[in-house]
């Protein structure tokens, strides 16, 4: 059978409609919870005959570094996406990691394109999707901006027509659902080879596992996975991260501003915490999360700082920009001089002052650490002697439907 090799690593081109979707902030005990309370039929179905397993994401458990593993089946130290958000060192500006310029190899989906498969992607927000359309040419829009798509620029026109549903709300499940009725529709109307469908973790970072609103977000998506399948589709289902609740027993937030209290032991303006979780859209977790990378000034050395944040009650772990790059496969050139992981219920913010938590609404869930690391990995086709043993990880996702589908 005819294959690509893409990123050191080889790929069969697809036999049927292949599929991949990364559920955002899919934390795994949301799909426990919704099976075991009858609310994923067909889950519960594909996790008795296809496969499936608790993979790890990248660290940092975020959108961006996550999906770029996804379609590139490789680390952030080979694809260069080391957060949405990053300390350009050249230009001295804080800046999104949302323009193709970052990347630093191939996807998957532009190289399946190039070998003559029809690729379709449909993503919940723009800021991703010039990243997961870099050099594709195939079908590339988000969920955001569906009402304006061109042929030129995003291989379609008409979005709002083919799926039938207005453009949704950013802060909402319809976005996520607009995904999975545009991908459906495609698949009946286009018939793509491959595609790849990611949502927004809008649902995960307001409501718990086994709630009424998650349960019904799960509820949902079972329902397209179903009609997916029914198109004849192989499905693969993994996240970008999980999700966790980041509160005090009073359920106010519980942060660490880090840039505070450096400035209080150094003085002000010496070092720079940067918080690549940011985006544009942070009214639900407030620019806060379980990962932050610091710059020091040339007098300050890493290994002198890194014991004195390690002892903050709340912080789980700080590593020197050389170990961080090894252990997590980070760029290191892209990262600062130490990396702060908090612990499962706090998140890192940089000066108080800074962060606007007025749109917080429900008690703060977020993500970024390693206890947002496992995910989910499932199949609705049974991969023969899996082994369960092995470190899978989301990025193996594609080499699941394409090499390994029963």
């Amino acid at each position: 059978m005819r294959g690509i090799e893409v990123n050191g690593r080889s790929y069969r081109l697809p036999a049927r409609p292949s599929v991949v979707v990364c559920v955002d902030g899919c934390e795994p005990d949301y799909i426990a919870q919704a099976v075991a309370a009858g609310h994923m039929p067909w889950m519960k179905r594909v996790l008795a005959a296809g496969s499936a397993v608790i993979a790890d994401c990248v660290i940092p458990s975020f959108t961006n570094p996550n999906n770029l593993s996804i379609v590139t089946g490789a680390s952030p130290a080979v694809h260069g996406i080391c957060g949405n958000y990053l300390y350009d060192t050249e230009s001295g500006a804080e800046v999104m990691m949302n323009d193709p310029k970052w990347l630093r190899a191939p996807t998957l989906l532009a190289a399946l394109a190039d070998a003559g498969c029809k690729v379709a992607v449909v993503t919940a927000k723009d800021k991703l999707r010039k990243l997961l359309g870099h050099r594709l040419r195939g079908v590339c829009f988000s969920a955001e901006k569906a009402d304006d798509t061109t042929l030129a620029e995003h291989g379609i026109e008409g979005v709002l027509e083919l799926v039938g549903r207005p453009v949704p709300s950013v802060y909402s499940a319809e976005l996520s659902e607009f995904i999975f009725a545009a991908g459906v529709r495609l698949m009946r109307t286009r018939a793509p080879d491959v595609m790849y469908l990611s949502t927004t973790d809008y649902v995960q970072h307001k409501h718990a596992p086994g709630s009424a609103e998650a349960s019904a977000f799960y509820r949902m998506m079972d329902r397209y996975f179903a009609e997916l399948e029914d198109a004849g589709c192989t499905i693969a289902i993994t996240a970008d991260h999980g999700m966790n609740a980041k509160t005090r027993l009073d359920a106010s937030p519980n942060v660490i501003y880090l840039q505070d209290v450096l400035d209080e032991w150094l003085g002000a303006a010496r070092t720079r915490v940067i918080l690549p979780i940011t985006d544009p859209y942070v009214v639900h977790h407030g620019a806060l999360g379980s990962y932050a990378t610091v710059y020091l000034p040339a007098e300050l050395t890493a290994a002198s700082l890194a014991g004195r944040i390690a002892a903050l009650r709340g912080i789980e772990l700080v590593l020197t920009r050389t170990d961080a790059a090894r252990r997590f496969e980070l760029p290191a050139d892209r990262i600062g001089d130490l990396v702060v992981i908090g612990e499962r219920a706090v998140v890192i913010g940089g000066a108080a002052a800074k962060h606007d938590l007025s749109g917080l609404d429900a008690p703060l869930r977020s993500h970024g650490g390693l206890s947002e690391q496992q995910v989910p990995l499932v199949m609705n086709r049974r991969i023969a002697a899996l082994d369960a043993n092995r470190r899978w990880r989301n990025f193996d996702a594609f080499d699941w439907v394409l090499n390994h589908a029963a």
